[in-house]
């Protein structure tokens, strides 16, 4: 099983952006050296949410500085670019990196993010598509051409080209049934922020590979995005996750809005009007309690052993086989992230690499367990 981590850069008030990046960016430095798989660069604009505006950029910087692990995507936001230039810094990446990389791709659900590039929103699925059918296009020929809503492109090539295939290891994460059929329609691979209850999760992976199949492609097991807190006591992993994890909320809401219930009325972003209820409650402090407990307990948190145990769980319900760890979140200052993630490299991670009932990749999800929705979301 692979193990990776995310970089999720979360500005702090009265601290310099500059030195919360370089935290984070130290935090990436010893992926490697600590024994990981991958790193994943998120992609969010303007608010401070995540500052990581330019993944492709960011990965660029550790492909220089790492020989092994790969590098990975979680997520370009495809409606916000030019998809030429996308397929361009992807070969060159794919070059600089030797084909190290994994490609997430994603639409984005914050106005703010739409209104910054000016975008309309309700124009994001079809941008999306078409972008993705001409990321592939570029990458998988040696010349194409494109005639579409939004772009129109005469035949054209990218050079350089890629030295390995990127367009067979693109994931897509999707957040309606709508999205989860276009992305298995386009032969992606899913890419899951684990945001309600794991059993949840199981029936999307299980309809996803549905839709797969009924494209016409193999289902691969997906990539699954989690917050760990690892501690030697379940009392202090348990208290890290509510503290951080919880002040996690504020800064989702500051970024996407949910609350206000605009995205209700947004062409294709209309399975966000339950999200916009759950945040408008936020304010009641006996609901933002349990909310989130509820999304703490989705998370990986406890004592090694109860990592391994919970990631076994996980596994078996989802099929996944690539995990991506996020250590810092919600402003948790570095030397603890530092802490969360040295404890899991040592005592979790070499059971997760080398341990049998972890090593093969894990059959086709053929049945999912019942759920009762959570009403959880917190993206990326």
């Amino acid at each position: 099983m692979k193990v990776g981590i995310g970089l999720n850069m979360l500005a702090q008030e009265g601290r310099p952006d500059a030195a919360v990046l370089h935290e984070h960016m130290a935090l990436g430095d010893l992926a490697e050296p600590l024994g990981f798989d991958s790193i994943f660069a998120l992609e969010h604009h303007f608010t401070g949410y995540a500052m990581s505006p330019a993944p492709l950029n960011l990965l660029s910087y550790y492909a220089a500085r790492t020989s092994r692990i790969q590098l990975g995507t979680a997520v370009i936001v495809v409606p916000w670019h030019d998809p030429i230039r996308i397929a361009e810094q992807i070969a060159l990446l794919d070059i600089i990196s030797g084909g190290r990389c994994l490609f997430g791709f994603g639409r984005g659900a914050a106005r703010t993010e739409y209104e910054g590039f000016r975008i309309p929103m309700d124009e994001a699925r079809p941008r999306f598509k078409e972008g993705m059918e001409i990321v592939q296009r570029a990458l998988s020929q040696e010349s194409f051409e494109y005639n579409g809503e939004f772009f129109k492109i005469p035949r054209t090539s990218i050079r350089p080209s890629p030295i390995s295939h990127p367009e067979r290891r693109f994931y897509g994460s999707a957040n309606s049934p709508e999205s989860a059929k276009l992305i298995a329609s386009l032969g992606m691979g899913q890419l899951i922020v684990m945001h309600n209850e794991w059993a949840k999760a199981a029936h999307e992976v299980y309809d996803f590979h549905k839709y797969a199949v009924e494209a016409g492609h193999t289902p691969r097991a997906p990539i699954i995005l989690t917050n760990v807190s690892c501690a030697e006591s379940r009392d202090e992993a348990a208290d890290r996750a509510v503290t951080w994890l919880g002040k996690k909320w504020d800064s989702v809401d500051n970024h996407y809005r949910f609350s206000d219930g605009g995205l209700s009325s947004v062409k294709g972003y209309e399975a966000y009007s339950k999200i916009g209820r759950t945040y408008a409650k936020m304010n009641d402090m006996g609901y933002r309690s349990k909310m989130t407990d509820t999304y703490v307990r989705i998370q990986i948190v406890g004592t090694p052993a109860d990592c391994i145990e919970q990631i076994a769980e996980l596994r078996t319900l989802t099929g996944m086989h690539h995990l991506a760890c996020e250590f810092g979140y919600g402003g948790l200052p570095h030397h603890e992230a530092e802490v969360n993630m040295r404890l899991f490299a040592d005592k979790v991670l070499p059971v997760l690499q080398n341990d049998a009932k972890f090593a093969a990749e894990p059959d086709i999800i053929t049945s999912t367990p019942e759920y009762k929705e959570a009403g959880v979301f917190v993206p990326a």
